[in-house]
């Protein structure tokens, strides 16, 4: 089993920044995949950015070059710098974990003001 709990979401204007947080606990060893998806009220849940456990990454388009994923293997955590945020990328941000399932964050909510 692995936990994740998220942190750090909140109300930014537009061209503001934050940073996520989520910190993994439990069968770590066990990841494979980490990552961070959203969604927006009526939208499907959408994959925002991934790091693998040799610190490779992907980015959607839409946040490429603004978003940084990263990963602190000491402390079980890993982060979503967001930055030049725009009021598109309002929207529920769930951490995921990929090991032998699926594991998902309870969401943190993200909201940007124009």
């Amino acid at each position: 089993q692995v936990q994740l709990v998220e942190s750090g979401g909140g109300l930014v204007q537009a061209g503001g920044s934050l940073r996520l947080s989520c910190a993994a606990s439990g069968s770590i060893r066990s990841i494979n995949l980490m990552g961070w998806y959203r969604q927006a009220p009526e939208k499907q849940r959408e994959l925002v950015a991934q790091i693998s456990g040799t610190s490779n990454t992907y980015y959607a388009d839409a946040v490429k070059g603004r978003f940084t994923i990263s990963r602190d293997n000491a402390k079980n955590t890993m982060y979503l710098q967001m930055n030049s945020l725009k009021p598109e990328d309002t929207a529920v941000y769930y951490c995921h974990a990929l090991s032998l399932r699926n594991y998902w964050g309870q969401g943190t909510q993200v909201t940007v003001s124009s």
